[in-house]
């Protein structure tokens, strides 16, 4: 595990390993809580999370308990979600600029010509237009420090570091201005994608194929912890960076989100009943690999970090 690592407020969540098998913990600086001994999963927690934030604060200044170093536990994904919701394109930089080369290399627009019209439909979009989401597969979800294994098939595979939140109490057709009641926590994703097997040239009446691009084992890292969301501070104002192989890839605002979280959590709930334990991720902000052109190879390492949530290293290895 990497050296220690800050998370803000006075505590937080995640889900660990030690030589007796997993527990929910309660993380306070260097040390962790198990937390076996009052519920079995952390998924338990959010399932009666008003209850459980009030009394999460007294057992973290308790000495009762059984406590670990955190140094000495492995650190696994934090929690086993419901659904995963996974929001497109709501970076406007980032989303600028991909219509902006489209329109440049396809419309032979100027480059000026292309990034004021790209910019006009996002503030378009953002004022009349709605999120874009779609479903992940928790099988995908793999610990913050764990190692990336690049599927058989593909060869862009891409990195796209991610905010996401955690419900932790149940709604349906929920009121933007109602929404942040809803939200339990934040963590950290990276949603890992292989470009070159996004579109099926098979089925191009039909699109894309998230499942296949999205979906690999250990294509969405997830942790280290769960900060409830009232140590965050304002979401809509977290730095999201991340470092490949040593050089800065992406390193931007969530200020910068199209659509923010209060109209992200409105927008899904009209569709879906959302539950405590489900995990939202709120989209990716400019600096894919796909920008740079460079994309992911064994032994390649990817560091990422948002404000108050801690930080994620993985290791990049070629499936076995």
């Amino acid at each position: 595990m990497p050296d220690q690592l800050t998370h803000a407020g006075p505590f937080a969540l995640g889900t660990f390993a030690s030589g007796s098998g997993a527990f929910p913990g309660l993380v306070t600086g260097a040390r962790v809580r198990d937390l076996s001994d009052q519920v079995p999963s952390v998924r338990a927690l959010l399932d009666a999370w008003d209850t459980w934030l009030p009394r999460l604060h007294d057992l973290a200044g308790s000495a009762d308990g059984t406590w670990h170093d955190l140094a000495g536990l492995r650190v696994l994904a934090p929690l086993e979600p419901g659904q995963i919701l996974q929001s497109g394109a709501n970076y406007r930089k980032h989303v600028v600029d991909l219509v902006a080369a489209e329109k440049e290399s396809v419309h032979g627009a100027t480059p000026e010509e292309a990034r004021a019209d790209a910019e006009r439909m996002m503030d378009e979009r953002a004022r009349d237009g709605v999120p874009y989401v779609f479903l992940g597969s928790p099988r995908a979800m793999c610990g913050p420090y764990d190692d990336i294994v690049l599927p058989r098939l593909g060869e862009q595979h891409d990195w796209e570091l991610e905010l996401a939140l955690v419900i932790g109490r149940q709604g349906k057709d929920i009121a933007a201005e109602d929404a942040m009641e809803h939200v339990a926590a934040y963590t950290v994703c990276n949603d890992l994608t292989t470009r070159d097997r996004l579109y099926r040239p098979d089925l191009k009446g039909i699109g894309t194929d998230w499942f296949t691009a999205k979906n690999a084992d250990t294509f969405l890292p997830t942790g280290p912890f769960l900060v409830p969301a009232a140590f965050v501070g304002d979401p809509n104002d977290l730095r999201i960076t991340l470092r490949h192989n040593g050089v800065v890839r992406q390193d931007e605002s969530t200020k910068d989100m199209i659509f923010d979280i209060p109209r992200l959590v409105a927008y899904v709930s009209t569709t879906t009943t959302l539950r405590p334990g489900d995990l939202l991720l709120t989209g990716s902000p400019a600096g894919n690999g796909a920008h740079w052109g460079v994309f992911l190879a064994p032994g390649d390492v990817l560091e990422a970090e948002i404000t108050g949530l801690g930080r994620q290293r993985n290791t990049v290895r070629s499936h076995p």
